[in-house]
């Protein structure tokens, strides 16, 4: 089981919450969280793999939005509900502790904080 990160942040809020709010709007709450969270390295990990994660799912929508129809189709039908629960597991993961590591952003979010 891991272990809940109670300690306060230059936020106020526990590390765990903190990590998790970095998830509640994508990548603006992580590059919130990115600019004012400047000690916690759990915090700025979750906040970084938020920016990641949520930018690319925004760029594969545009993208595929420029295919009529199948594009839309894919986005309502595959990308949204997949991105729904991404979201849901990543701010539960982060809540319980867990520094969760994504495939390719995990790595890419750990080197860069």
């Amino acid at each position: 089981m891991p272990a809940l990160h109670k300690e306060k942040t230059s936020t106020g809020l526990d590390a765990n919450m903190a990590a998790a709010l970095s998830y509640l709007l994508g990548f603006v709450t992580g590059i919130v969280f990115l600019l004012v969270e400047k000690d916690n390295k759990f915090v700025r990990f979750h906040a970084m793999q938020s920016t990641l994660v949520f930018a690319a799912i925004v760029a594969v929508d545009i993208l595929l939005q420029i295919i009529p129809l199948l594009g839309a189709l894919v986005v309502v039908f595959l990308v949204i509900p997949l991105s729904a629960i991404l979201w849901l597991v990543l701010m539960y993961k982060a809540y319980q502790g867990e520094e969760f590591k994504l495939p390719i952003f995990g790595p890419m979010a750990a080197d860069r904080i």
